[in-house]
């Protein structure tokens, strides 16, 4: 009798293994799915090689052509809190087909663009379009996967969003030297139709539920997320906190979260539910969206301007160099993939944090006479913690949510992983720029006679050119000197963030692990 009621109990979890959106061809909708998302996530870094050849043909000053940047970000910050919204109103897949077309379309006119305000303008809609990509892409993936098969589908997922960004500077260096800064734009065009004919064909949609807009909510968010974004991509060059301009919007930043903050947990139907927040996961997993947004986006934006001033390396050698992060992203993924469901993912996360924490330490170690192989080792040894703290943090994000949430947690995990990376940019920015004046300082006060046989800086003015040009080249090495022990600071900051991130892992909730193989192998479970 317990028997037959075993095997009764097994068959009902086995039936309950059905994706909560049924596909024709669940293979092809991935990889339009995985087309759209790549053709998105390269955009963030692609066109900031191109910028220098973008500034000669539009006509730009070196401070406004940063705006092709700035725009883009100031988009994605502000349309992707409403994607929740929007997709409820309109359809999932109306908004992801929408989303799709309108991103190709502004980037074939961010391609044909003439002067900075066209660019600017469709770099914003560009932004905007993508703020929704990214979300829906996660929710998709989600929707059309059993339960038992959705750590796998979060891995293939975080496979091009890990990658993506580490791969975008390569193929936009390439393109722009071989090409034309505009095909970093045009090359969107091939891979985002295939995406939306794939989508077109076999995306199903979500259920249309019609809600009131928070316009209130919005506004202010917006308001929030904007000024941040300015004060952030702005500080370096107005000195932070020294420019009027850096107090206002900071003013202004905090002012609009606290006021969100308020309307947030006081009123009903706001723009992000408070449920969310309230998911001890969910909450747990954006504290680490931040944290990996800052060190994927921070190392990266460290490293090819290292390797080509420091080091001395091309466009291309550098972005050879980076490669090697993607390969160990992918190790980690496959190997996450097939841990999820027999560990716990938080010794996962935390494994992940200490090999990170570990690649950040070798890059402490790097010498200006070292060779390429220390870079390719960290950069491997890097790429596998990032890809094992990915995959789980998503897969307990959504373990504890409940479905009708999916689309809004993952535009919120979206937007806290954008800021993670404005935040570590500008921070390691603004620390490189301090230390190299702070070293380049102390190193300066060792040049004297004494330490220098060949020439005595107080008389080289004697020798004319040749003792200005002799003290032109100790100063560039100086300089060299003060730079690389600035960029090594900048790694043991960040190694310090993930060490000090590691006991946040133990808040969070591991999810219930059920085994969908079989029902003969469901009733042993449960007999067990």
């Amino acid at each position: 009798m317990s028997g037959s009621i075993l095997v009764a109990m097994a068959s009902v979890e086995f039936a309950d293994d059905r994706p909560t959106l049924e596909v024709a061809n669940r293979g092809l909708l991935t990889v339009g799915v995985l087309m759209a998302m790549i053709v998105y996530m390269l955009d963030a870094t692609i066109a900031n090689v191109a910028l220098p050849h973008m500034q000669a043909s539009l006509g730009a000053t070196f401070d406004t052509i940063t705006w092709v940047l700035t725009s883009y970000i100031i988009a994605l910050a502000v349309a992707t809190p409403i994607t929740g919204w929007l997709s409820d109103c309109i359809g999932s897949r109306n908004l992801f087909l929408i989303a799709v077309a309108g991103f190709v379309l502004a980037s074939m006119a961010c391609g044909a663009s003439t002067n900075l305000e066209e660019m600017v303008l469709f770099r914003f809609i560009q932004g905007v379009m993508g703020a929704f990509i990214g979300p829906l892409s996660q929710t998709a993936m989600l929707d059309i996967n059993p339960p038992s098969r959705q750590a796998r589908s979060m891995s293939v997922w975080g496979m091009g969003i890990m990658i993506a960004p580490i791969m975008g500077p390569i193929i936009g260096g390439w393109l722009t030297e071989s090409y034309n800064w505009r095909w970093v734009f045009y090359v969107n065009l091939p891979v985002g139709m295939i995406a939306f004919a794939l989508l077109w064909l076999f995306l199903p949609s979500r259920p249309i539920s019609r809600r009131s807009f928070d316009l209130f909510g919005f506004a202010v968010l917006a308001i929030a997320l904007s000024s941040l974004q300015l004060m952030l991509d702005r500080g370096t060059d107005q000195d932070w906190f020294e420019s009027v301009e850096i107090w206002i919007e900071a003013i202004i930043a905090v002012s609009a979260f606290w006021v969100f903050s308020v309307h947030l947990f006081t009123k009903h139907n706001t723009i992000i539910d408070a449920a969310l927040l309230k998911n001890s996961n969910m909450a747990m997993a954006l504290v680490f969206q931040l944290i990996i947004g800052l060190m994927m986006m921070a190392v990266m934006a460290l490293m090819p301007p290292m390797l080509q001033r420091v080091y001395g390396y091309d466009v291309l050698d550098t972005g050879m160099l980076l490669a090697p992060r993607g390969i160990g992203i992918l190790m980690a993924m496959f190997i996450a993939s097939r841990l999820i469901n027999r560990v716990d993912p938080r010794y996962i996360i935390m494994t992940g944090l200490t090999i990170a924490s570990v690649s950040m330490w070798q890059m402490t170690q790097w010498s200006l006479v070292m060779d390429s192989t220390p870079i390719v080792v960290s950069g491997i040894v890097q790429g596998l913690g990032m890809g094992l703290c990915f995959m789980p943090v998503n897969s307990m994000a959504f373990s504890t949510l409940d479905t009708q949430y999916r689309t809004e947690g993952a535009s919120i995990l979206n937007l806290f992983r954008s800021l993670g990376g404005s935040v570590g940019i500008s921070i390691v920015t603004a620390v490189l720029g301090m230390n190299v004046q702070t070293s380049h300082a102390d190193l300066s006060s060792h040049i004297t006679s004494s330490s220098m046989s060949a020439v005595d800086p107080a008389t080289a003015d004697r020798f004319g050119v040749f003792g200005e040009t002799a003290m032109a080249m100790v100063n560039a090495e100086v300089n060299r000197q003060a730079l690389m022990i600035a960029y090594l600071d900048d790694f043991k900051l960040i190694m310090y963030i993930l060490f000090f991130a590691l006991p946040v892992i133990l808040m969070m909730r591991p999810p219930k692990t059920v085994s969908f193989s079989s029902p003969q192998g469901a009733a042993d479970s449960i007999g067990h």
